[in-house]
């Protein structure tokens, strides 16, 4: 660990998550000092399950959509004085296990941004996601010339100049890939380590469809051109 080291804060944008957020915070408390839930205008009881799992909740009355979800949890983190912060989905894709390794690139000083890029292959992975992510990757290296194995990863850890520096607009699944053109305008230095996705049919259908996932990607270069 560096010197300088005081926290890890993990964030986890939510919304109607009551069937799994209680088992991600409880398989995320050993790897992270603390644990902030952004409830994005959930109407089940994602916000009170949070709460009495030891979670530090910050609610948005509406749907405000990922982004969002996201700009409030890192203001919220760099008033509790984190070091490192990691963005984990809620829906339990991913497995918390892996933030030792997410973070150490940081925690050794190669890194201000690691991406968790998800081993994708057609044995645990839908073809259309397949398809997704690969012109996800691609979009993103032609508007940001950085190379990325996963640039939609909710997967991710950030050093506190990396919070700092990044400045996001998107309030909705843009984000993702904004990500990549704040560390390419701040000259942050990026790494991503090889995680394996956990794929059930709860975090299938809570992730965005395909076609959502295309007019994401449409509305990213359309931006990017006005």
């Amino acid at each position: 660990m560096t010197k300088n080291y005081k926290k890890v804060i993990a964030i986890i944008p939510a919304f109607n998550e009551e069937k799994v957020i209680r088992q991600v915070i409880n398989d995320l408390k050993n790897f992270v000092d603390e644990i902030i839930v952004v409830d994005d205008g959930s109407t089940d009881k994602t916000k009170e399950i949070a709460e009495s799992n030891g979670a530090i909740v910050y609610q948005h009355i509406l749907n405000c959509g990922l982004g969002a979800s996201l700009i409030t949890g890192f203001k919220a983190a760099l008033k509790r004085d984190a070091d490192i912060v990691v963005t984990i989905d809620a829906d339990g894709q991913h497995n918390p296990k892996d933030v030792p390794r997410l973070i150490k690139p940081i925690l050794e000083d190669d890194a201000d941004f690691v991406v968790g890029a998800r081993n994708f292959n057609l044995k645990n992975t839908p073809f259309l996601r397949l398809i997704y992510n690969y012109l996800a990757n691609f979009i993103t290296w032609l508007l940001f010339r950085i190379k990325t194995k996963d640039s939609q990863s909710g997967l991710r850890a950030f050093n506190r100049l990396a919070l700092e520096k990044i400045k996001i607009e998107s309030g909705r699944m843009e984000i993702s890939s904004e990500f990549f053109s704040e560390v390419k305008k701040n000259n942050l230095r990026i790494n991503e380590i090889v995680i394996e996705p956990i794929y059930t049919k709860y975090s299938l259908s809570k992730g965005q469809s395909f076609f959502t996932g295309i007019k994401t990607l449409f509305r990213l270069l359309l931006n990017r051109i006005t």
